[in-house]
């Protein structure tokens, strides 16, 4: 029955990749004009609806870059309760900027982190704001194409690779597949840490990367877990209960993860983006209770504890210890190094004065 009401969706994919074809096809063939600026500037970005790791990706082109260069994030803030453009200062909150610009902006306070709709008005003001600005990361802005980026990178979910998907909503695509000949590099992420070089050729070979597109294998590396409010290293025994609470588009990585390393591991979603309110604090609290053992822990991403984080007061008060695991990406194959030089060639490209 679920087959036969999907198949029923065709149409309306097909209909809606048209639309997003034309769209494209204006853009290629200079009926509507993007805007390129005089700074490097890397889209980061997917193909699909949510779900493939890009956050940890832009977290290592952060990393990478600054240090060497003045760095800024631009995104458009996905379900903030804000509008229009705003640079994070020390007051701002996940509600203002959304929970990955949020993180972002707590993890690294060091680079400039700013929102806005309108991404090709939003780097004028924040160049206004921050003219010592050396290079931009636009974070999801596949699909932004009233900006035209110096670089264009690609991720794709090893397990949901855009080869083998659909336009939305019979399948998960933004657009259509051939949207992956604007990358300039395309990293399948989530890979199995222990990819083979067959299958890393044979998805080579279905992926068809075009002359000159770079292609790059990540996995997952999940890090010690912490302590939401004091951010001190927390000790999980092995035999503690774990309830695992998120609102992410696909929590199987990380439960998966927490399954490896604990017996009694039980998960409790909310939608993607979710802001958490004072009943789903109750509900956490009671679930939590209900669970078997002596020993029991909740578990959150970095993503989730910028939202729970307003709710900080009534965490205390109810007194729910939370702990927050890291994650970042690992290239596999060894091509850590090729990678960087690539990101660093390009930004030397401009010829960008740096500390």
């Amino acid at each position: 029955m679920i087959q036969y009401l999907k198949v029923l969706l065709y149409p309306f994919s097909l209909l809606y990749g048209l639309v997003m074809w034309i769209r494209n096809r204006f853009y290629d063939t200079n009926v509507l004009t993007a805007v390129e600026f005089d700074l490097p500037v890397i889209a980061v970005g997917n193909l699909s609806v949510g779900g493939t790791g890009k956050t940890p990706h832009v977290e290592h082109l952060i990393r990478l870059l600054k240090d060497k260069y003045r760095t800024a994030t631009l995104s458009r803030g996905y379900n903030r309760r804000t509008n229009g453009y705003l640079l994070a200062d020390a007051q701002s909150t996940a509600a203002q900027l959304g929970d990955e610009p949020m993180q972002f902006h707590q993890k690294f306070p060091d680079i400039s982190v700013c929102v806005g709709e309108e991404r090709m008005l939003a780097i004028p003001q924040l160049l206004g704001e921050r003219p010592e600005t050396q290079v931009i990361l636009l974070d999801d802005a596949f699909q932004h194409r009233s900006i035209k980026p110096g670089m264009n990178i690609l991720i794709t979910d090893y397990s949901r690779r855009f080869t083998k998907d659909h336009v939305v909503p019979f399948g998960y695509l933004r657009e259509g597949r051939k949207g992956y000949e604007r990358a300039d590099c395309i990293i399948v992420s989530k890979c199995p840490p222990a990819l083979s070089e067959a299958e890393k050729a044979a998805i080579r070979k279905e992926i068809k990367p075009m002359s000159g597109q770079h292609l790059y294998f990540t996995s997952l590396q999940y890090g010690t877990l912490y302590d939401m409010f004091s951010g001190e290293p927390v000790d999980v025994p092995a035999d503690t209960t774990l309830m695992l609470v998120c609102g992410i588009a696909r929590p199987e990585p990380l439960l998966q993860q927490l399954k490896s390393t604990h017996e009694q591991v039980y998960l409790l979603s909310f939608p993607d983006h979710y802001y958490y309110a004072g009943h789903d604090l109750e509900k956490i609290k009671k679930e939590l209770g209900d669970l078997p053992g002596d020993k029991k822990m909740v578990i959150t991403t970095e993503k989730d504890a910028v939202r729970l984080h307003l709710l900080e007061e009534r965490l205390k008060e109810l007194d729910i210890r939370i702990a927050v695991m890291p994650v970042e990406i690992s290239f596999l194959f060894g091509e850590a190094y090729s990678f960087n030089n690539y990101i660093f060639d390009y930004v030397e490209q401009f010829g960008s004065n740096h500390d």
